[in-house]
């Protein structure tokens, strides 16, 4: 043992405590994050008594490896395409999360008697709910299809987004004693630049070079590469300045725009399970039970905050962005919890020296009691929702379904107003890529190109490969939407309207312009004049090329392929269209899926047989078996081991339909295990006179049917017929070789299955 290095040592105990503590869980019918949180807590220095870890760092280590691989999951499950769907609800309700619980959490620091400094990373650190920890107990529970956890996962990514641009104002503020507006501002941008630059370019790149390499790509294959790229975008995101978790969630996401996407999710699923449980276990370690008794008082406040805050802050930024009461009420319940967002706060507060000591573990041991009521909060859910819906005024009732049905209503938009904004995310977007291009061109490639190419030659050079890589940015900032059905009804509706639209063009010439003259007079020493000329060259060329124009088109033609790949596949798959899941949405229905296991009761049995629609009020609308889809299988279609089963229901319907199923499966693994099928093993008997096969085929004995058994050989005298056709007849003396189970065996040579 002692030449066992302490990291394989640490993870053995780690592991032996989380097996063991969640099968107690699981046997008590638990979440089994819960159960990981009390194995840390057993595995950690706080108990004595038992094998402990020798070196917690160590650990941490895996566990920030494991928080990687849990948002590079729910990347997976949550593209940017699903988070632009939710988008306005997610913003609107995380900005009211994090202004309303930071407000709360500095005036609750105050009345504790705690420094300003405190009071304010107190108010932050609370107002970050926990991603990883929703999302283990979505999936535990059975939640994630459901229609409020796309809003609450959607609410947790704006969270963690926000947090970054929270952690730059507090260490600003920490120094500073003072907020700087630019400071924030900047880092706004940064961050929204970075993940605009990387959605492109992931986009842009990755499907295209998974379709390239299909055919090479088996399981493991795909998972090394996979999990390549999810460390890859995390060391981009850490040398941006950003953090590991969001570098992890940008790479997930932009594999979920890919058909592979499924099969990544499937191949990677042990691989997240293995880090998480770490994670998990690591929080649990942080308990400190002497800090928990000393700060009781201020640790069951802030517990007290964090439960009743985060649903009356939650509840109402949903209820603000449109959705339902209910959506409202379940979302709330769901983000009661202080998340690993606050350990990151905790740590600064602590680098910075602003904080004082007691504030980490106080976080902590909120933080590890919110996760141990998360799931209790999640079934609370429901009673609390039935409970205001019976005591609610019915003007409240009236009004709030008017403000929801409003809020979901398509507005009609003026040819202004969806010009100018498809020109603002257009400008927008080509501007960043060709920003980043430039930023990294000059940090990497021009030093090593000069280096090599001193001089005139070298500066050449420089500005012929930036130029050609961002002409095609360039050409789309300049042309795009002139030629739109907008532009050209607002040109002919109203001479007065062709000033403004010739002025939109000018600008952006200008913004062009003003970019090829930054690389010019980066790379030369020339006269403002000069420079100005050749930037308008350039310009020239740009929108008058007919090369540029075919290249630009092509590229842009691929993005839009990449991006809408898997949408279009599903599309064409799928038995009911995208609008009309949409609208069965505003109606709180929905289309879920589950996975028919190999043990399964379903296994084998027709839809009639289950009748699905009037145990439970679902219905079938599809069953995804390898790459075939059965779209409207009829009564008599068979399920089959991993089988994916489309279904649509109500929340209710779906709820009561997978746990009844779940309990109808774990029942017939209970029957199996108390009547074990035997081996299968090879026998011979002899048919001696009287026996009633004599006379009798193979077929006509029902030994296959009857008894499950086969018979492979018969020796008659010195004959030997090997693999008897079934109208083989048998004799007196027969010696017969049979393969089946022990008991049915023993039980057909006494004749007691065949009559």
């Amino acid at each position: 043992m002692s030449n066992i290095p302490v990291l394989i040592s640490d993870l053995a105990v780690i592991l032996i405590a989380a097996g063991l503590v969640t099968l107690l869980f699981k046997w008590l019918k638990q979440p089994v994050v819960l159960g990981y949180i009390v194995a840390g807590l057993l595995a950690g220095p706080a108990v004595k008594s038992l094998p402990t870890v020798a070196d917690p760092a160590n650990i941490q280590i895996w566990a920030d490896i494991g928080v990687i691989f849990l948002l590079f999951a729910m990347g997976l499950e949550f593209s940017f395409k699903k988070l632009m769907n939710v988008g306005g609800t997610a913003g609107i309700a995380a900005i009211t999360i994090v202004v309303g619980m930071m407000t709360a959490g500095y005036v609750t620091g105050m009345l504790l008697g705690w420094t300003p400094m405190d009071s304010l990373f107190l108010g932050g650190m609370l107002s970050m709910s926990s991603t990883a920890i929703v999302y283990k107990a979505f999936e535990d529970m059975g939640l994630r299809e459901q229609r409020f956890a796309g809003v609450v996962l959607g609410i947790l990514v704006v969270e963690d987004l926000v947090g970054v641009v929270l952690m730059v104002l507090l260490s600003t503020f920490a120094v500073s004693k003072s907020v700087e507006g630019m400071e924030m501002m900047n880092s706004i941008l940064k961050l929204g630049a970075f993940l605009l630059f990387w959605s492109v370019m992931g986009i842009f790149l990755i499907p295209t070079f998974l379709s390239k390499t299909r055919k090479l790509l088996n399981d493991e294959t795909l998972l090394i590469v996979s999990l390549g790229l999810c460390l890859g975008m995390v060391l981009v995101a850490t040398k941006s300045g950003f953090s590991s978790a969001l570098g992890a969630f940008v790479m997930g996401s932009l594999l979920a725009e890919t058909l592979e996407a499924e099969k990544i999710e499937r191949i990677v699923k042990p691989v997240k399970n293995l880090f998480g449980a770490i994670f998990f276990v690591s929080v649990g370690m942080m308990i400190v039970p002497s800090m928990l008794v000393q700060y009781m008082v201020p640790i069951l406040i802030l517990t007290l905050l964090v439960l009743v805050g985060q649903v009356i802050f939650s509840s109402f930024g949903i209820l603000l962005s449109g959705q339902p009461l209910k959506v409202a009420i379940q979302s709330g319940f769901s983000l009661t919890q202080v998340g690993e967002f606050a350990f990151i706060i905790a740590s600064l507060g602590v680098t910075l020296k602003v904080t004082d000591d007691f504030l980490y573990p106080i976080v902590v041991a909120v933080s590890v009691i919110t996760t141990f009521f998360t799931p209790y909060m999640i079934r609370l859910a429901e009673p609390a929702y039935n409970f205001l819906d019976k005591h609610l005024p019915a003007s409240w009732k009236v009004f709030l379904d008017r403000y929801t049905s409003g809020s979901n209503t398509i507005r009609h938009k003026s040819a202004w107003n969806r010009l100018l904004k498809s020109l603002l995310r257009i400008v927008a977007t080509y501007t960043v890529l060709s920003v980043f291009f430039i930023v990294i061109f000059f940090q990497y490639a021009a030093p090593f190109i000069l280096e090599h190419i001193p001089g005139i030659r070298g500066a050449v050079l420089c500005l012929v490969i930036i130029l050609t890589l961002i002409s095609p940015f360039l050409r789309a900032i300049i042309m795009k939407k002139n030629h739109s059905r907008e532009f050209q009804q607002l040109w002919k509706d109203n001479k007065y309207n062709r000033g403004p639209l010739v002025s939109l063009i000018v600008v952006r010439i200008m913004l062009c312009i003003n970019i090829v003259m930054f690389i010019v007079a980066r790379l030369f020493n020339v006269a403002l004049g000069i420079g100005l000329a050749i930037a308008i060259a350039v310009v020239l060329i740009v929108v008058f090329s007919k090369r540029l124009k075919k290249h630009s088109i092509l590229l842009e033609r691929r993005f839009l392929r990449n991006l809408s790949e898997r949408e279009i596949e599903q599309e064409r798959q799928s038995p009911i269209k995208q609008r009309f899941v949409n609208s069965l949405l505003l109606r709180n229905l929905h289309m879920a899926r589950f996975d028919v296991s190999q043990d399964s009761i379903s296994v084998g049995k027709t839809l009639k047989e289950l009748n699905f629609r009037q145990k439970y009020g679902i219905s079938v609308v599809s069953i995804i078996r390898g790459e075939k889809r059965v779209n409207i299988p009829g009564g008599e279609e068979r399920l089959f081991p991993f089988d994916k089963v489309i279904v649509v229901g109500t929340d209710r319907e779906l709820e009561a339909f997978r746990e009844n199923i779940n309990e109808k499966n774990q029942q017939y693994k209970e029957k199996l295990e108390k009547n074990p099928k035997g081996d299968v093993i090879m026998e011979q008997f002899i048919i001696e006179r009287g026996s009633n096969l004599i006379s009798r085929t193979i077929y006509q004995s029902g030994i296959r049917d009857k008894a499950a058994c086969l018979v492979i050989g018969i020796e008659r005298g010195n004959e030997s017929i090997m693999n008897p056709s079934p109208d083989t007849i048998f004799e007196e003396g027969d010696v017969v070789w049979i393969v089946g189970e022990k008991n049915k065996l023993v039980c057909l040579s006494e004749g007691k299955l065949i009559k």
